[in-house]
């Protein structure tokens, strides 16, 4: 990625020599290193192992009676410089708050940096909270509010980096119900080849697709529009395997489409079905959707003029046309990101990546080859450091402590905006955590070798007694749910949600850090294999707790 390149994208953070980034991981290790005991431990324990009495008694002394939204301004808001202290807080307490923040990578965008406005979100969504003002109808449908955001976003960024190497081509890897995919075809005029996983969602996704033909046929029928070539994109079903070369995956991208309907198909059969003669939606005359005009839109989807090549079939021209791509994956889980990197690194046809992680409990170690909740081919589990998600990059493999637990990982997926809102408004949410913890010491009594038990949540916990929610949860783990529940000991923890809230603060604290140290990590391998690239937070982070995109291109050919 050269120097001009990156000018021309105005949303990236300013860049680090080498030097700065080995320098900030180095520190970033020792100190998450020194503060280990906060993000590895399990706020649910908080009762049953005496999480509080683990802090500097200083510590506990100027932290116990803080109010809720004082938890959120003296804490966790780093935006909040010129706070008044209840009373005198230990330099340690000090100088913990300030070296978090400061080796955080910044969550908003440069814009927005050193603003104290409330959290709010986007603006785009100030007419209509559950749509986007500035995302077209036909792909806001079946989207969330949410995902509409983000998709917008990131689409923009994905045509911009086409753009800039000159590739039409995209390929969207963990495309799960194909939203970003729908956008980048038939909004940005892409052509793309998604790749899931899950057969179900690659279904759904045909479908949707068909969904949004027979809209746009619609339109244009009312309109009176000439028919154009729209690039459909392709779906296919399969896991990307991070032991395999990239030749490999080339091929997989040219596996036939996911069986079933294509959405062309699925389109016309709903234009049949609504209308006894579906030539009228076309202007008088049977079209072939695929077909393309190319006087009328020249650039709209080559995928689509080459199709129709004496000999050559559509799936062919769709890679024949151009080799190069850009990758992509919004949120893509565990493993799944890194594994794209790796593909960014050794295949040449890759000229440039956006990359969204998220799920970092479920990137593969080589202290924890199978993480909780792990889901994949069992062939495709990791054999070597060559292949974990973390760490990446030889630099940070070799700084000692440079160990990232399960528990420190998970945490770095919480919204720490989300919880300052909770925070602020004094939230009785905030009482779920106290209410787990307590349930933990119970479940222990009876069952001593019973740790940490799966429960799940139980929605609307905080309209419940503690009473009602443990009766709800005791059973989810095979005990009665009237064993019997001391009242007086129920009634001295309760007193006490004020200082779990506090602790639960002071590891949310960390949870940036962490994060800021496995995306950092991949910054760092990228550059050792010769690859400059730069970190964007291209979401509302208050809207998109995993806001930052990872973003590197190749030089022009």
């Amino acid at each position: 990625m050269s120097k001009e390149q990156l000018e021309n994208v105005e949303v990236f953070t300013s860049s680090f020599s080498s030097e700065q980034q080995k320098e900030l991981a180095n520190r970033l290790i020792t100190f998450l290193s020194q503060y280990s005991h906060l993000s590895d431990s399990f706020i649910i324990e908080f009762f049953s192992e005496n999480l509080w009495d683990t802090l500097p008694k200083t510590w506990q002394a100027v932290l116990q009676d803080l109010s809720f939204p004082q938890i959120a301004d003296l804490l966790l808001d780093a935006r909040l410089c010129d706070c008044r202290y209840p009373s005198v807080w230990p330099l340690s307490l000090l100088a913990f708050r300030a070296t978090a923040h400061a080796l955080t990578f910044p969550r908003e965008p440069r814009c927005d940096r050193g603003s104290v406005a409330e959290p709010k979100k986007p603006d785009e969504f100030l007419e209509n909270h559950s749509q986007s003002s500035l995302l077209g109808h036909i792909f806001r449908k079946h989207v969330k509010p949410k995902k509409q955001h983000e998709i917008r976003k990131l689409g923009m960024l994905v045509k911009q980096l086409c753009e800039q190497t000159g590739c039409r081509r995209v390929v969207d890897v963990g495309s799960g119900q194909g939203h970003l995919t729908r956008f980048l075809s038939f909004g940005l005029r892409l052509s793309v080849t998604a790749i899931e996983a899950d057969p179900t969602l690659v279904a759904m996704a045909s479908r949707f697709d068909g969904e949004l033909l027979w809209v746009l046929e619609k339109e244009k029928h009312k309109k009176k529009l000439r028919p154009e070539a729209l690039p459909i994109p392709r779906h296919v079903a399969g896991w990307v395997n991070p032991k395999e070369s990239w030749e490999v995956f080339i091929q997989q991208l040219k596996s036939p489409d996911h069986v079933g309907d294509d959405p062309v198909t699925l389109c016309n059969r709903k234009i049949c079905s609504d209308v006894a003669h579906p030539s009228r939606l076309c202007g008088g005359q049977s079209q072939d959707l695929h077909q393309n005009d190319a006087e009328e839109d020249p650039s709209a989807g080559s995928l689509n003029h080459s199709a129709h090549e004496e000999g050559v079939s559509p799936d062919e021209s769709h890679l024949q046309r151009s080799n190069d791509f850009v990758l992509t994956g919004l949120h893509a889980c565990g493993d799944l990101s890194a594994t794209l990197l790796r593909l960014f690194v050794s295949c040449p046809h890759v000229r440039g990546i956006t990359s969204v992680a998220c799920c970092y409990m479920k990137i593969t170690t080589k202290e924890s080859p199978t993480p909780p909740g792990l889901v994949t081919a069992p062939d495709l589990l990791p054999s070597g450091h060559e292949s974990f998600g973390y760490p990446m990059s030889s630099w940070v493999r070799g700084l000692s402590g440079h160990q990232l637990s399960y528990k420190a990982r998970e945490g770095a997926c919480h919204a720490l905006e989300d919880y300052v809102r909770r925070l602020r408004e004094e939230s009785e949410l905030l009482r779920s955590h106290c209410y787990r913890a307590m349930l933990e010491t119970f479940i222990r009594d009876t069952r001593p070798d019973l740790h940490r038990a799966g429960i799940q949540t139980i929605k609307k916990s905080h309209l419940l007694s503690f009473t009602e929610y443990a009766c709800l949860g005791l059973a989810r783990v095979g005990l009665p749910p009237d064993l019997p529940l001391d009242p007086e000991r129920v009634a001295a923890m309760l007193k006490h949600q004020n200082k779990v809230v506090v602790y639960f603060s002071l590891s949310l604290l960390l949870a940036p850090v962490v994060e800021t140290l496995v995306l950092l990590d991949r910054i760092i391998y990228l550059q050792e294999n010769g690859e400059l690239s730069r970190l964007v937070p291209l979401f509302n982070p208050n809207f998109s707790p995993r806001n930052f995109v990872l973003v590197a291109l190749k030089p022009s050919r």
